[in-house]
C-alpha cells in the first residue's frame, strides 16, 4: 500500500478502524454476554470496498 494517500481515503480507512473495534468489557459483563458485534470484520475475510480515483472513471 502507498505512503501517500488523499484526505477522503484516510478518513474512511480511520472510520473503518474505529467501527472495528470491541464491546468494552462493562457490556459484556451487564448483559451476561448476550450482547455481541456483529459488526465485526477480519482484515483477512472481508475486505474494504474503498475505490482508487484511477478506478472511478473506467466504471462505466
Amino acid at each position: 500500500m502507498s505512503k501517500v494517500k488523499s484526505v477522503q481515503k484516510k478518513a474512511r480507512l480511520s472510520h473503518a478502524l474505529k467501527k472495528n473495534r470491541r464491546l468494552p468489557l462493562f457490556v459484556i459483563a451487564k448483559t451476561k454476554r448476550r450482547v455481541t458485534a456483529a459488526r465485526r470484520r477480519s482484515w483477512r475475510n472481508q475486505k474494504l470496498k474503498l475505490h482508487s480515483q484511477k478506478n472511478l472513471g473506467r466504471r462505466g
